[in-house]
């Protein structure tokens, strides 16, 4: 929809501008205002919040063309526009957000939601079919793990998994015992940087390897799919699409939202590739609100600011941990040297590390509790990516959902803490950092 119905009852094009003169605009000025013209709305310099259910139709017949393109009766006529209808289909203020969004990955269309899990969920469930099978790095969010081991095969969905260490061998060699079934494989589904060990997938790779199975098995009706979890280094660090990815999937609850005061969650790619993720979302009604979508319009504004600035304290962070005596292991993208196979992936695929760490105490999980207890400015909580650092325990939190066998292999290991790294002030992260350290 590009129109938006002011207070006035005035129908006037929302603005799209993206260039002054000769001069590209950039996304951080993009975010101030694209998508949104004040005077729909009697000189409002942000777009209100558009609190309704429904919409009014000016007559039956246009009432009848809004349905017809919204539920795919007929295609959408040149520089036809769906017309708002209901909240659950679209909102003035999500269809903002949307444009908005799209900017920073460079896609065509972007579809946002009240979850990350309503997110991922939506898009398996619209790219997945009965005996398909979805190949999957891992790590992954504990919730997506819960999804694609104990739900997707209750629908006739088989989860294989690789380990992101591993990278294309990894890849390569579930393919191998896949045997047969790898002509079952419809969606590859990488989260890059792995949660919570900051592990790498080489994304190219994935494409690459989508393109192969597509290829070999003949699956023209269904081409293999590959969807990028990009939660861990947000729109700014990283940007999937440019390497092949098909969609983008993020819980915008994490840098996006970036406050730690709202749930939701954004899948972005082509028209269409985002047509049947649309589609399943009206129907499952996993569309984010109106109000959640003006929070996080009010997010996009301060983004690159929030982002660079934890960006650049986890780097000084990261130092202290790795000098640190009962420190055993830091997991962090900026410390990678040239002999590790990850550095070319990350200086090819990464624009920077972003500010997500994970380390290992010397000891086991009693160590890592203590640290985390004593932690008096940092907050002992899941979740990520807000103005405040926040610490929590993979193994008996987030990920305690996966058999401890499992967990070891996939280097989440007790002694394991997870921290991402806010907007204080670096010095004094540290500080609490380490008295916590020295109470352990």
């Amino acid at each position: 929809m590009k129109f938006l119905h002011g207070v006035t009852g005035s129908v006037m094009k929302r603005r799209h501008h993206r260039r002054i003169g000769n001069q590209p605009l950039r996304p951080e000025s993009l975010m101030m205002s694209y998508g949104y013209d004040p005077q729909l709305s009697e000189g409002a310099i942000k777009s209100p919040i558009f609190m309704t259910s429904t919409f009014v139709f000016k007559t039956a017949g246009e009432g009848k063309r809004f349905f017809e393109v919204a539920y795919g009766l007929r295609e959408q006529r040149p520089r036809e526009e769906l017309g708002l209808i209901y909240s659950r289909l679209n909102n003035p203020d999500t269809e903002i957000l949307e444009d908005r969004l799209a900017v920073w990955d460079g896609a065509e269309a972007c579809a946002t939601f009240a979850s990350g899990m309503a997110a991922t969920a939506t898009t398996f469930l619209a790219l997945l079919r009965p005996g398909d099978v979805v190949l999957h790095s891992v790590p992954v969010y504990g919730g997506t793990d819960y999804l694609l081991d104990r739900i997707l095969p209750a629908w006739g969905v088989r989860a294989v998994g690789f380990l992101a260490k591993d990278g294309v061998a990894g890849m390569q060699r579930a393919i191998t015992e896949l045997g047969d079934d790898a002509r079952h494989v419809a969606l590859i589904h990488v989260e890059t940087p792995a949660n919570p060990t900051n592990d790498l997938v080489d994304i190219a790779a994935a494409a690459k390897l989508a393109r192969e199975l597509t290829a070999t098995h003949a699956r023209t009706d269904r081409p293999v799919r590959v969807a990028v979890d990009n939660t861990f280094l947000g729109p700014l660090w990283q940007q999937p699409l440019a390497h092949g990815a098909d969609v983008v999937i993020y819980s915008a609850t994490k840098f996006i939202g970036g406050h730690s005061d709202v749930i939701a969650g954004a899948v972005l790619g082509s028209k269409a590739m985002l047509e049947p993720i649309r589609t399943h979302r009206t129907i499952l009604g996993t569309m984010c609100g109106p109000w959640t979508a003006w929070l996080l319009m009010r997010s996009l504004e301060t983004l690159k600011l929030r982002m660079t600035s934890a960006m650049k304290n986890a780097r000084y962070v990261a130092d202290f941990l790795a000098d640190h005596p009962k420190v055993t292991r830091v997991h962090y993208l900026g410390h990678l040297q040239p002999d590790d196979p990850q550095h070319e992936v990350f200086q090819r695929q990464c624009r920077a590390p972003g500010s997500m760490i994970a380390f290992e105490v010397a000891g086991g999980e009693a160590e890592a509790f203590r640290v985390l207890d004593a932690l008096q400015m940092v907050k002992l909580a899941v979740s990520l990516g807000g103005t405040e650092s926040l610490a929590e325990h993979p193994a008996t939190m987030t990920h305690s959902d996966i058999a401890v066998p499992h967990q070891l292999a996939m280097g989440i290991v007790p002694a394991m803490i997870r921290l991402s790294v806010g907007i204080e002030h670096p010095e004094d992260t540290i500080a609490d950092l380490r008295q916590a350290l020295d109470a352990m």
